[in-house]
């Protein structure tokens, strides 16, 4: 997938993530506000020209180090852009593996931090 695919792709799921809020589903509303940052923060990467094997970005971990060493350390990317990705993924591990009920406040964070990523990498890496 190239970036504008990926991006695409982050838009349907940040999309996604806001409807699953209003329906009261707060975990998938998690999972789906993580991957919506996922795949913009893999756009990113791909549209900067960050030096990153394929195979690395599409793992969570590798991604996610990716970014924070290509974008956030060298200041492309704020900190706290960087942060909410990881507290977002920490959210999604809980509410698709932890069993823990995702509090709807918390969901509703991740949904509003997710559109704010989605929109903040498209706006940097792909206008």
């Amino acid at each position: 997938m190239n970036a504008q695919e990926l991006m695409a792709k982050a838009i349907q799921a940040a999309t996604s993530a806001k409807l699953l809020l209003d329906a009261g589903d707060a975990d998938g509303a998690c999972n789906r506000a993580y991957y919506a940052m996922f795949d913009a923060a893999r756009a990113a990467l791909l549209a900067s020209g960050a030096p990153v094997p394929a195979e690395i970005a599409k793992t969570h971990n590798g991604l996610i180090s990716a970014f924070s060493l290509h974008l956030v350390k060298i200041g492309r990317v704020s900190v706290e852009l960087g942060k909410t990705l990881n507290k977002t993924e920490e959210l999604r591990l809980i509410a698709d593996y932890k069993g823990d009920p995702i509090e709807i406040d918390a969901a509703s964070w991740a949904v509003s931090q997710a559109h704010s990523f989605v929109q903040e990498m498209q706006d940097t890496f792909l206008k």
